[in-house]
């Protein structure tokens, strides 16, 4: 070394490095000078307080290079030359003759553990022993690159050292390769290895790098130019001016120097604790067109354009890997992330890609890896073989357990859970490796450890470094799981014994004996008996026993477990040894996809799956690459699951699969061959997200499973959390308000439709509707797609269609409806024939969707739909009889006695499955009412038996008996079905009112009770007042001066009524009533007072301050509570506006714009208020809008509350008044007659004035 460098001062050769932070501790310690520096190492550095690894990295290498000038070209090279191989690798002073190891009895077999007698304690096995149970393997292996493999320039980077500070740097023209006159502007750094450009002095990643051990010579072509020669190409740059030209060519020249000895010089400082990874071959690189030549070598990779710029050391740029992630990501292709930059590599084939990752991903283990812990603990010499398989140099530790094992057994502890072993990494979790944990560990070792862990391991059952995955699992289960062969404590089974012991042994340096007893069921937390330190850690700390208190922090949790969950089944003798708290965990191969964020329409084929070892473990969800890597490719955490779907056999390429769907809008689908497998998987997963309020929903063989938002009628204003499980046709939800599950049958719905602007699916059944919404828009769309399908029809049985309440099939319902409605009186009803194509096309809708056929007379036809109704039954698998049971039916129509036959077909009719025998009912109640009409329509009890026998049983009248069966059913309807006296009563009493196929419906006088009701025949053209005069016609009431009857629509779930205009169709009004409102005729007593006011009023329009409330929408949006509103109403619009600035008449078309606005035409008004809205006063309007758009039909509910019912009556008046255009305020009429009976309505306005 020359003299003048070791002079330099110590601050000035931090500040080249940009560590001058730490120029005061050097100082301080007594090295000012660089020479005094020269014999630091990574230990040294630690003590003078240069922590991170790369600073270390850095200040050596400045060192090795700056010491190793005065070598001289003449030192003798040295090579490294790898140690011969040997099959075992032992440590020192344990030799072991040939033939000896089986002469070696096995270890001791412990004796059977009785309530009686504890086990018995057996002695320390030496290290021999324990290594002969392992039979430790070494193999050596050469840290260095076979010199063969690396092509002469190929980069030599020692990954302990850091990257050479740059020695210049700067702005140059660089002229294109093709000698265009046009030069480039390029940002260019220069360190001892690499002369780089990059596009500015921003850019991380160069446009190309040139090793200056290529470079052949540096020259001045003059102009500010100068030529970088290189073996195979010159680059001629351009400086600013000559003094800047020349100064570059300098310190070039100077950097090229001799680049064998500088490469020889870092070769040898090699440490071997380092290892290098190699890996080269093309691969393509997303957004060029041709495949770029990759090269992994230790902590970088590199990019070239060919093989052949590799070989003469120039290449495109290098990604430091201590900086890199590998993602996986499709089939051949995966993610090289950096803080800067994405770069996106496909390999050939998925094998080349599966050796890439694992290569990158050992590149970024050794990169971010600090040998310093792992060196200390593997000074201990038992620490330096796995305690488990016996394999060298091991980098894991279950730091709870207090053993070291290597990579391959570390997966399998890690599928044991954080509960049993915590796992470790010696090289990259050095936060977690505090001095007194490393102390802890060289103080028991592996040997020591194992005294207790693997005291009565059978040489049989004894792992090697070479065994299989499974032997692995099966091995680290037993011995850590299952406590398969420990040694056993004497105190083994009496819990206060084991913590009596626990409380004085944590008081002496002995940490194996604390070991023993805290994983025999010893309490850590139990109770010392003294106050002032009541649990061991706190004895502990008293008596300054670090190592105790270390080891004892370490199992806070396992003492507990132990305590807990083993000793109830030591003392039922039910196990012999410690058994881990149940805990969700499961691991094994899956078959898995890319992630995807939309739903899975596409069917997967085998190849576009891969192959992934997956782990469950406290709660994460890990898939690997193979059962040999330690970093997950991904990690689902069960908090974030939202659901999961078990998909039909053969959707995909792999029989058996099932997806997951995350909180992040993410999807991931998973396969496997095997059914059990993914039984397993499913039940694993699901048991760990599903909450303890939810467990009876696991007891199902779901579909689907997960959480979702609902609302329901009584809660309307924010949702809740409910959790649901989809089983065939049903629903079964647990709901955040209510115990237990409830059931859901999909297919009886009143209702079913989906809001997708608002991502709400309605689910309306008798009595309830629910507002379902999903936690994200991906599980959302795949619950309502699943939810609609398993509503709908899913077969051709009676049992798979739609069905209601009454668990007939929704086409059968509907069918029967209609004709009941439009063909009792159609001649030849059932026997004609209708449209082919418009039946076909009808069945069709009826199969496809049931619930959402609306048969409308006009639309459809009679004779289509009687037809449609025979097809079907005809078409139904099984018949309506079963195949099972139709020849019993058919037998019975040749009994002769009546009684017997009657009774036969009860009987009959009670084994029928509940769908056919209410479908049966219905039907035959519907034919016993056409053959009362038979008059009218021809079809008496011997026709319809003709055309319903083949059909219902399905033998295309070729049996007889057939058409018996059904003439007997119709013809003794009241005692096989056990008909009600009074029902049938009001069923014939409703018949005898149908004329023409009128519709019939039931009316209420004055309010709705059982003895008010009245069954009225409906005709199209009958108005409001026709139904209100045949309803006091019925009751005799006469019509009084004063008396102002209306027909009133009455909505119960509202709480609102509204009388109808006695112009008014009373049919359209009946079509669209829900299953909540009716009709009631009553006295209208606030129609004198709106007359007289009426009556005073000049202008048609009137405007005021009202309370105004939104029907806020399903997801809660909108106007929560009353507020007051300013409003105008006109002959045309209704007009809200948030406050008043000037007089309504003094608005200009520009002056004030409303808020909202709404045609009068579109509105309806109604009295009232429903009472759970809250509203400030009892005088309310209910207002609905209803858009005149077909394309897309809007419908909005809000609310006013006036102050006074004053108030209410006037805004009221004014409503009708305009929208009936003031015809219903005429003079009193002289009399009309009623177009029912002719009678002569006397006083027209005092009956309706509205």
């Amino acid at each position: 070394m020359a003299t003048g460098t070791g002079s330099l001062a110590v601050s000035e050769w931090l500040s080249s490095l940009h560590l001058e932070q730490y120029a005061d501790t050097f100082q301080a310690q007594g090295r000012a000078l660089l020479s005094q520096c020269r014999d630091l190492t990574a230990w040294d550095l630690e003590q003078l307080g240069v922590g991170p690894p790369g600073h270390q990295r850095r200040i050596l290498a400045s060192l090795q290079r700056a010491f190793s000038e005065g070598s001289g070209d003449d030192a003798p090279e040295v090579r490294p030359v790898p140690r011969p191989r040997s099959k075992q690798r032992r440590p020192a002073g344990h030799s072991e003759v040939g033939g000896a190891s089986q002469d070696r009895p096995p270890p001791p077999i412990p004796p059977r553990v009785t309530l009686n007698r504890p086990p018995v304690r057996f002695p320390p096995m030496p290290m021999f022993a324990l290594l002969h149970v392992y039979r430790l393997e070494s193999f050596n292996q050469s840290v260095y690159l076979p010199v063969s493999s690396l092509p002469p320039n190929a980069p030599s980077v020692d990954p302990s050292l850091p990257p050479s500070p740059v020695i210049k740097m700067g702005w140059l023209d660089k002229n294109p390769p093709q000698g265009s006159m046009i030069y480039q502007r390029r940002w260019v750094k220069l360190d001892a290895d690499y002369l780089r450009y990059f596009d500015n002095e921003k850019e991380v990643y160069s446009k190309r790098i040139i090793s200056t051990s290529s470079i052949a010579s540096v020259s001045n072509i003059g102009e500010q130019k100068f030529e970088v020669v290189t073996h195979s190409r010159t680059f001629v740059f351009r400086a600013e001016s000559d003094l800047e030209r020349n100064g570059w060519v300098s310190v070039l020249q100077d950097a090229v120097g001799d680049p064998r000895c500088r490469r020889e010089s870092k070769g040898s400082l090699l440490s071997l604790s380092a290892t290098n990874h190699e890996m080269q071959g093309y691969l393509e690189l997303r957004g060029l067109r041709s495949k770029l030549y990759v090269v992994l070598c230790n902590d970088k990779v590199f990019l070239y354009k060919n093989q052949e710029d590799y070989k003469l050391g120039i290449g495109i740029t290098f990604i430091d890997m201590n900086v890199g992630n590998v993602k996986d990501t499709d089939r051949r292709s995966f993610d090289l992330t950096t803080p800067y930059r994405i770069f996106s590599f496909m390999a050939e084939t998925d094998q080349l890609k599966e050796q890439w990752v694992e290569a990158m991903r050992e590149s970024i283990a050794e990169a971010l890896s600090n040998y310093e812990v792992a060196t200390k603990i593997w000074s201990e010499e038992s620490n330096g073989f796995c305690a488990d398989c016996g394999a060298t140099k091991p980098e894991w530790a279950a730091i709870n357990l207090c053993v070291v094992f290597c990579k391959r057994c570390a997966g399998q502890h890690r599928g044991l859970g954080p509960s049993i072993s915590k796992v470790r990494s010696l090289k990259m979790d050095k936060k977690v490796w505090t001095e007194e944990l490393i102390q802890l560990f060289m103080l028991l070792g592996n040997a020591r450890a194992n005294l207790f862990w693997a005291a009565n391991v059978p040489p049989s059952e004894a792992l090697l470094p070479s065994s299989c995955t499974e032997d692995r699992r099966r091995f680290i289960t037993a011995k850590y799981r299952e406590g398969k062969y420990r040694r056993y404590h004497q105190l083994f089974g009496n819990q206060q014994e084991l913590d009596n012991a626990l409380c004085i042994n944590v008081q002496s340096n002995d940490v194996l004996e604390t070991l023993s007893l805290v994983f025999c069921g010893a309490d850590v937390n139990c109770y010392t008996g003294n106050p002032e330190y009541p649990t061991p850690i706190a004895l502990a700390q008293s008596f300054n026993q670090k190592l105790q208190v270390e080891f004892l922090s370490q199992n806070r949790n396992t003492g507990e477990c132990v305590r807990r969950f083993v000793v109830p089944y030591i003392s039922s003798c039910k196990f012999l040894h410690y058994m881990a708290p149940p805990s969700i965990t499961h691991n094994g191969f899956l078959f898995k996809t890319a992630s995807v964020g939309r739903p899975i329409t596409e069917r997967k084929a085998k190849e576009e799956f891969s192959r992934r070892w997956c782990t469950l473990n406290d709660g994460h969800f890990n898939y690997y690459e193979s059962d040999k890597n330690s970093t997950p490719n991904g990690v689902l955490k069960m908090k974030e699951i939202v659901c999961l779907a078990v998909n039909p056999p053969e959707k995909h390429g792999y029989n058996h699969t099932f997806e997951i769907y995350s909180d992040s809008e993410r999807l991931y689908l998973f396969g496997a061959d095997n059914l059990e497998t993914v039984k397993e998987w499913v039940k694993s997963i699901t048991k760990s997200f599903i909450p303890a309020s939810a467990e009876d929903l696991l007891n199902r063989d779901f579909e689907r499973i997960g959480k979702l938002r609902y609302k329901d009628g009584l809660n309307l204003q924010s949702p809740k959390l409910g959790w649901f499980a989809l089983v065939g046709s049903t629903l079964h939800a647990c709901f955040e308000d209510s115990e237990g599950e409830e059931a859901i049958h999909l297919r009886k719905l009143q209702e079913l439709s989906i809001q997708q602007e608002n991502e709400v699916l309605v689910l309306v059944e008798r009595g309830r509707t629910l507002y379902i919404e999903g936690e994200r828009k991906l599980d959302f769309l795949s619950w309502s797609a699943a939810i609609q399908q398993a509503a709908g029809s899913s077969g051709d049985t009676l049992s798979q269609q739609q069905l209601t309440e009454a668990d007939i099939p929704v086409i059968v319902d509907r069918c029967i409806h209609y004709i009941t409605q439009c063909g009792l009186t159609s001649e030849g009803i059932y026997r004609k024939s209708g449209v082919n194509s418009k039946i076909a096309a009808l069945l069709e809708m009826f199969r496809r969707d049931a619930r959402s056929v609306r048969l409308k007379e006009g639309e459809h036809q009679v004779d289509d739909v009687s037809n449609v109704l025979k097809r079907f039954f005809r078409d139904v698998e099984g018949g309506i009889f079963t195949s099972q049971a139709s020849q019993q039916w058919l037998s019975t129509a040749a009994v002769t006695d009546e009684s017997a036959k009657i009774a036969q077909y009860q009987f009959l009719l009670g084994s029928l499955p509940r769908v056919n025998k209410a479908t049966l009912q219905a039907l035959v109640n519907h034919l016993y009412c056409v053959q009362r009409f038979a008059d009218h329509n021809q079809m008496n009890l011997h026709n319809l038996a003709i055309v319903f026998g083949p059909s219902l049983f399905q033998t295309d009248g070729k049996d007889y008996n057939a058409g018996r069966v059904v003439e007997e059913l119709i013809e003794h309807y009241v005692a096989i079905f056990n008909v009600n006296e009074q029902q049938l009563q009001k069923q014939l009493d409703e018949i005898t009112a149908l004329g023409s196929g009128d519709f019939i419906c039931t009316v209420y006088l004055e309010e709705k009770k059982q003895s008010a009701e009245q069954s009225v025949k409906i005709p199209a053209t009958m108005t409001a007042a026709e139904l209100t005069f045949e309803i006091l016609d019925r009751r005799k009431i006469s019509l009084r001066e004063k008396d102002y009857w209306c027909c009133f629509e009455v909505n119960e779930k509202e709480e609102t009524e509204r009388p109808l205009h006695y112009q008014e169709k009373v049919l359209p009004v009946l079509q669209s009533l829900g299953t909540d409102s009716y009709l009631v005729v009553k006295k209208h007593f606030s129609m004198e007072a709106m007359l007289v006011y009426l009556a005073s009023k000049v202008d048609v329009s009137k405007h005021g301050m009202m309370k105004f409330r939104e029907e806020r929408s399903l997801l809660g949006l909108g106007i929560s509570g009353f507020h007051d509103r300013y409003f105008i109403l006109t002959s045309t619009s209704l007009r809200l506006y948030k406050e008043v600035r000037v007089r309504f008449w003094e608005l200009g078309p520009k002056t004030n714009r409303p808020e909202k606005e709404w045609p009068v035409k579109c509105l309806k008004v109604y009295q009232g208020v429903k009472k759970k809205l809250r509203p400030p006063t009892c005088w309310g309007l209910t207002v609905v809008y209803e858009s005149e758009r077909q394309e897309k039909p809007e419908k909005q509910q809000w609310y006013l509350c006036c102050d006074t019912q004053t108030e209410m009556r006037e805004w009221f008046a004014t409503f009708m008044s305009i929208q009936v255009r003031g015809h219903a305020w005429g003079g009193r009429a002289r009399g009309r007659p009623c177009s029912i009976c002719g009678y002569l309505f006397p006083h027209w306005t005092n009956m309706y004035v509205n």
